[in-house]
């Protein structure tokens, strides 16, 4: 199979190589109108915060990893990176890289929840830019096929692994249900952020978010349909919330025991949850002597992350023998895809017609036409496969490999061979 990659991602290149190689939706499609018919024939361009991967069947024998690598290089004007940067994959070793990146066990988080849609949606928007052909659309099967397996067979993204997921999962085992409960995010930087999204999926009833910028808050709630307050003024409003999430980058306490006492006798000292997950801390760690306040910090929360990661880990093999089955699957396709054999299903589909209808009108006719029936038929069928027959010898001979198994492949698709070759 002569598929081949290149990857440049959290393996192989700084996060400030990585992020100058980042690719939009927008930027993807005018790169596949660059490269398509000159650099590849069909292929598969996936794009994330870790990772930029390009994926294809060579349109010419003579393209190299460094055509590739150039390629992409130049339509990002990615200065200073160089070919060591780059992974350089072929064959089953770039399908097996893919199945893994769509697992999650190449991730930079192990069993990330997020990279099965974002491969999912690079093949959707190849495909709508008639990037896919024969062989990448058996890829994409598959590859969909692997990352559900992954899902459902193993617990490779079961437990939270982030800090903020694993305060909100915390939370919710503290208040069986949120959809009554207000929560307070203090802080709207990539952890805050995170942390508020979070919330907002698990159906918080009440969201509310402050910054030192306000601005940030108010463009982070607008997004969440959440509410947004000056930072000055959280602390009056803080006998308010159930949950109070904060995540600042101040150098200092911003919350004291003495202020989140007061905000509970306020509040009649119904239960509150804090959790600190800044560094250094925003909440005075003392706040947990107070009655009824379910204090954790960031200490806590990295005991619960090395517990799940661990599970994580313990299930990459299981992943990896999904994968090797599923690239076994492709392989066996792949190598199914020879003339001779799809000649002789062919034959067998054809014959096998022929031989059920002869059976069930023979009766028609009489003892001695029967013999002349079954020759007759015979040689209709023998003249109907003549020039389909000569026709799969001469694609053989003519074309290249993937170019044959393209061919091969449309030809067992419109008579359905694949399926008639299941069911023998």
């Amino acid at each position: 199979m002569n598929l081949v990659a290149i990857a440049i991602n959290h393996h192989t290149a700084p996060i400030n190589l990585r992020e100058a190689l980042h690719l939009s939706s927008d930027e993807i499609s005018k790169y596949i109108g660059k490269v398509k018919d000159s650099l590849f024939s069909e292929g598969l361009v996936v794009s994330t915060c870790n990772r930029t991967e390009i994926y294809g069947i060579p349109a010419k024998k003579d393209i190299t990893f460094k055509d590739i690598q150039d390629s992409l290089i130049e339509f990002k004007a990615g200065f200073g990176i160089q070919p060591e940067h780059f992974e350089n994959l072929q064959a089953a070793e770039a399908v097996r890289h893919l199945f893994s990146v769509i697992c999650g066990i190449d991730s930079l988080i192990i069993g990330d929840n997020q990279i099965y849609s974002q491969v999912k949606d690079s093949f959707i928007l190849a495909d709508n830019n008639h990037f896919t052909g024969t062989i990448m659309k058996r890829v994409y099967d598959l590859a969909l096929k692997t990352g559900k397996r992954a899902i459902s067979e193993t617990a490779i993204n079961e437990g939270a692994v982030t800090i903020s997921f694993a305060a909100v999962q915390l939370i919710e085992k503290i208040f069986s249900s949120l959809n009554k409960k207000s929560a307070l995010v203090i802080g709207t930087g990539e952890t805050g952020e995170i942390a508020a999204k979070h919330l907002s999926e698990r159906g918080i009833g009440k969201l509310t978010l402050t910054n030192r910028t306000f601005e940030k808050a108010e463009l982070l709630a607008d997004k969440l349909n959440a509410v947004a307050i000056p930072f000055p003024e959280f602390k009056n409003e803080l006998h308010k919330f159930d949950i109070v999430l904060s995540a600042t980058s101040a150098p200092e306490i911003i919350l004291t025991k003495d202020e989140l006492a007061a905000a509970m006798k306020k509040r009649n000292y119904a239960s509150m949850v804090v959790m600190d997950i800044a560094i250094p801390r925003d909440i005075d760690a003392g706040s947990r002597e107070i009655d009824y306040v379910f204090y954790h910090d960031i200490d806590n929360l990295n005991v619960i992350v090395d517990q799940n990661l661990k599970k994580r880990k313990d299930e990459i093999s299981k992943v990896q023998a999904i994968i090797e089955e599923e690239l076994k699957s492709l392989l066996d396709w792949y190598n199914s895809l020879e003339a001779g054999p799809t000649i002789k299903i062919l034959r067998d589909l054809f014959e096998s017609v022929r031989a059920e209808e002869v059976k069930s009108n023979i009766n028609r006719f009489s003892d001695s036409d029967r013999e002349k029936l079954d020759i007759v038929t015979k040689k209709i069928i023998n003249k109907l496969l003549h020039h389909p027959t000569v026709e799969l010898k001469k694609i053989l001979l003519e074309n290249d490999r993937d170019e044959t198994v393209q061919k091969i492949s449309l030809i067992r698709d419109l008579f359905g061979l694949n399926d008639s070759h299941k069911k023998e």
